[in-house]
């Protein structure tokens, strides 16, 4: 059987975390959306998005294929009922197409598709906002620790270490943990391979590191909060989700946060989470171009990919950044920033994309990686976007 996972309508209502990427990519919990599916079933996905994503995300049709809607968080029981699937049969849910079981043609008109309809009672996670990846980390955190760790052995480590709860608390082979705490008390602590903490971390689970992520001296982490692979982090997190290859490394204070790959926050970098008026949060909305309430008391920041802030940067409670931003100055910055734009408090002008291009690749260079051609054409895609949410703010 061929598995696509496919973005719908929700995708939009995710930006700016799907403007560089499909939902499916979206990390929540340990893995992202697309490695739980591919781990629960065993065999590598396609991707049904965006036409200006898809030199990158390719399409992979065969005669049977079964499309799963990538805003899904699979579990067991939801997985079993998907594979169960016969020609021309849709798994749904209230107005959420779950899954559909299509021949190759009808892949081309998949709004056009008749399918028998399934009605899917049992509850599970999807995402639907941008707020859902923080709010849900603590869930999805617990069943992907479960299903990365059981029948597997954790490396014992260095004796320099306190650990409480040890048997909730995996480490890879190739970690290095020195002269720190990790209480996983309160839930587990999955720690990747080639991962390192430093001396004087204070980590309290559930907490997820992926491979070759770093935690500077001194760290303190309340869960539930992920570092995605290579991303360096130091300072103070709460409930927050760091994609891949991003750097928060100094002190500063992030809470209830999402931050999108290759991003950089300067030294002493920090959000507010909380109103002073203990009233709900508001967060921007691309889709309907206003603030929008998000039912949260707790919200901070979140951040499109390639964005960057100076020093000092102070950012609001439920603040928005776009992709590919330049942020810096005193003070607090408005509670959304568009896409490739460069300033802060004393005004913004427009971030150049052959600039902003230069500056990705020699990012890429740092890593040791290439920046695709179907990079420089997906930069290229968002940065002519960016205009119209100028226009609108």
């Amino acid at each position: 059987m061929n598995y696509i996972l496919f973005d719908d309508s929700r995708r939009e209502n995710l930006l700016p975390l799907t403007f560089i990427r499909p939902i499916a990519d979206i990390r929540v919990g340990v893995l992202t959306i697309r490695e739980k599916w591919e781990k629960f079933l065993g065999v590598r996905t396609s991707t049904l998005t965006e036409e200006y994503l898809s030199k990158k995300y390719p399409l992979e049709r065969e005669e049977n294929n079964i499309l799963i809607n990538g805003s899904v968080i699979p579990d067991r029981t939801l997985v079993k009922m998907i594979m169960s699937l016969r020609p021309n049969q849709a798994l749904v849910e209230e107005d959420c197409v779950i899954a559909m079981h299509l021949t190759a043609e009808d892949i081309d008109n998949v709004q056009d598709a008749e399918c028998e309809e399934i009605f899917y009672n049992e509850s599970f996670l999807s995402i639907k906002n941008p707020w859902d990846v923080f709010t849900l980390n603590e869930d999805a955190l617990r069943a992907d620790f479960e299903l990365i760790t059981t029948g597997r052995k954790s490396v014992v480590p260095d004796q320099s270490n306190v650990l409480f709860s040890k048997e909730k608390i995996f480490i890879e082979e190739g970690a290095k943990i020195r002269c720190s705490i990790l209480n996983a008390e309160n839930g587990p602590i999955y720690i990747g391979k080639e991962a390192e903490i430093m001396e004087g971390c204070l980590i309290r689970g559930p907490f997820a590191m992926n491979d070759h992520a770093v935690l500077k001296m001194g760290t303190r982490i309340y869960g539930p909060t992920t570092i995605g692979a290579y991303s360096k982090v130091g300072g103070e997190l709460d409930n927050s989700v760091i994609f891949s290859y991003s750097n928060k490394a100094h002190d500063g204070y992030l809470g209830h946060a999402v931050i999108g790959e290759w991003c950089n926050l300067g030294a002493g970098t920090t959000n507010s989470n909380l109103k002073n008026t203990y009233e709900k949060v508001k967060i921007w909305s691309y889709t309907e171009e206003s603030f929008v309430e998000t039912g949260l008391q707790f919200c901070g920041l979140i951040m499109g990919d390639y964005s960057k802030t100076g020093i000092g940067t102070m950012f609001n409670t439920g603040t928005v950044v776009g992709v590919n931003t330049n942020i810096f100055g005193h003070g607090l910055q408005r509670n959304f920033i568009p896409s490739f734009s460069w300033g802060g408090t004393t005004g913004f002008k427009e971030y150049k994309i052959d600039q902003a291009i230069k500056v990705a690749q020699r990012m890429h260079s740092r890593r040791g990686l290439d920046f695709s051609e179907a990079e420089r054409e997906i930069l290229h895609t968002v940065y002519n976007l960016s205009f119209h949410f100028k226009k609108v703010y």
